[in-house]
């Protein structure tokens, strides 16, 4: 073969093999490509289902959020057991959308310790919470009073779900559930400012005298909070925020809830049940000095109590005098007879939402024998069930406030700090029966009665007649310039932040009322 042909035969060949491998690579190409566009497609399908079901969590998450609020104004602490298969749920966490944080010039940090009673402490919470909000500062955990009769050592985070406060919050104020450790170290130091508010302050008090002294020292600390806020003209604003604080931020634990939806379907199992804030209890007695009814020895009881406590200042009481202005719990006789001339059914169910009665059985029989239905958080539930909050009055008095909501009728035979709270919690769940008594006008009427003066028809209609207007419903505040103490208390009646049914064309809270 001459060189020419043998030329052109390795060239051909040559060709041959780059052809031959030419199609291996280019098949080697195709089934890549094909691979690579199957993997892009169930990358695309796996995203795609990624971002339909984090679209479907955040609307359940929305729709829990203002479905309620839509259809029935803000939430109850139980509305969720009106929803189907609400007894299949319970256990199951409750989604919530909470807000994006608000974002501002911090100007320091409010410590605050509150004083008295469970629903003291709540009003002062709120109150802290706007304070906060309008002088720009962190709020810290309040710390609850652990000092005063009750002797309660419950933290914040025992009797309320802390982070569900922080968190629902946080698009008004920054709350922490502690200092951070520069300043803890101040404080420990002694490097900041305490004291006590001046009560029924207007917001310029906060701005122009408290701000500067947060500014100067960084941590100021109030060490009384309750009524430290004025119950009138403040701006709709302010008013609405202490609605929010009290009806949405504060939140009992899931544990205390629990037990109350336990109680509220027990109860409502037999029908509809009436509760009654009966405030005759020890404390309540020495405290007000009121004796009506009691034998010389339980007078001579509650008097050494009374002394025994410095810092209840008023020792020398009239007991009668004091009953006849009104200013004494009504008695569990008294209480009967009041209950009986409104016309409630004497086989009605009645919760009692106290403490221990003084006297016990015996002195609660002239309200059994009346109304034979009457129970108790200790006789619906067994006391495994209640061992938690056992010598913790706070986190009962918690238990009795969610019941206390829930019921039919809710009647406080003293107007206290629950029975004013509670009250107000009823008028933003929809002007719910609450019977406010006129106790000076009732002691009269009950001892004329007693004496002989009065026939059952005209005493039950004059309680009747009288307290036809005392019912719950929508009002005006009291107001009486430099008198703060004698006015209407703005947690009982926030008419700034309740929204009527407006059935009367669209009518005004001043035409409406």
């Amino acid at each position: 073969m001459c060189k020419a042909d043998k030329f052109l035969y390795h060239r051909k060949l040559w060709e041959m093999k780059v052809k031959f491998l030419g199609d291996s690579k280019i098949e080697k190409f195709k089934n890549s490509l094909v691979l690579r566009s199957r993997m892009s497609l169930w990358m695309i399908r796996a995203m795609t289902i990624l971002l339909l079901w984090s679209c479907f969590v955040h609307l359940v998450a929305m729709g829990e959020m203002w479905g309620p609020r839509l259809l029935k104004g803000w939430p109850s602490c139980f509305n969720h057991h009106d929803l189907p298969m609400a007894a299949d749920m319970a256990s199951l966490p409750m989604k919530t959308a909470f807000p994006p944080k608000r974002i501002y010039q911090n100007n320091g940090y409010l410590m605050v310790s509150c004083n008295g009673g469970l629903n003291q402490m709540r009003a002062a919470i709120c109150d802290m919470v706007t304070i906060a909000r309008y002088m720009n500062v962190t709020l810290i955990v309040p710390e609850l009073d652990k000092t005063s009769f009750w002797n309660d050592p419950s933290e914040f985070k025992d009797i309320f779900d802390v982070d569900h406060f922080i968190s629902s919050l946080r698009d008004e104020v920054r709350i922490l559930k502690e200092l951070p450790p520069r300043l803890k170290r101040r404080v420990r130091l002694g490097m900041y400012h305490t004291m006590p508010p001046i009560s029924w302050s207007n917001m310029s008090y906060y701005q122009d005298q408290i701000l500067p002294l947060v500014k100067k020292y960084k941590v100021v600390h109030l060490n009384k909070t309750d009524t430290r806020l004025a119950n009138n003209e403040l701006p709709v604003e302010i008013q609405k925020l202490r609605c929010r604080a009290n009806f949405n931020g504060l939140r009992f634990t899931p544990k205390i809830e629990e037990l109350g939806r336990r109680v509220v379907k027990i109860l409502r199992e037999k029908g509809p049940f009436l509760v009654l804030h009966l405030r005759y209890e020890m404390d309540m007695l020495a405290f007000s000095g009121c004796s009506h009814g009691c034998n010389r020895y339980e007078e001579e009881e509650l008097t050494r109590m009374r002394y025994a406590y410095p810092w209840w200042k008023e020792k020398v009481i009239d007991s009668e005098l004091k009953r006849k202005e009104g200013l004494c719990p009504l008695t569990p006789e008294e209480t009967a007879l009041t209950l009986s001339a409104l016309g409630i059914d004497r086989n009605v169910q009645i919760y009692i939402a106290a403490g221990e009665i003084y006297g016990g059985k015996r002195r609660l029989k002239a309200l059994t024998d009346v109304f034979p239905n009457v129970v108790r958080k200790e006789t619906l539930l067994d006391s495994s069930d209640l061992s938690f909050c056992q010598n913790h009055s706070s986190q009962m008095a918690a238990l009795d406030y969610l019941i206390s909501l829930e019921s039919d009728i809710f009647v406080p035979t003293y107007y206290g700090n629950m029975a004013k709270v509670v009250e107000g919690h009823r008028r933003f769940l929809g002007f719910k029966k609450t019977i406010e008594l006129n106790r000076k006008l009732l002691v009269k009427l009950i001892d004329e009665y007693y004496e002989g003066l009065l026939s059952w028809e005209v005493f039950s209609t004059t309680v009747k007649a009288f307290h036809a207007t005392r019912m719950g419903g929508p009002k005006r505040r009291l107001v009486i310039p430099n008198r703060p103490k004698e006015e209407d208390y703005f947690y009982a009646n926030p008419y700034e932040c309740l929204q009527l049914l407006h059935e009367n064309n669209g009518n005004s809270l001043e035409e409406t009322i």
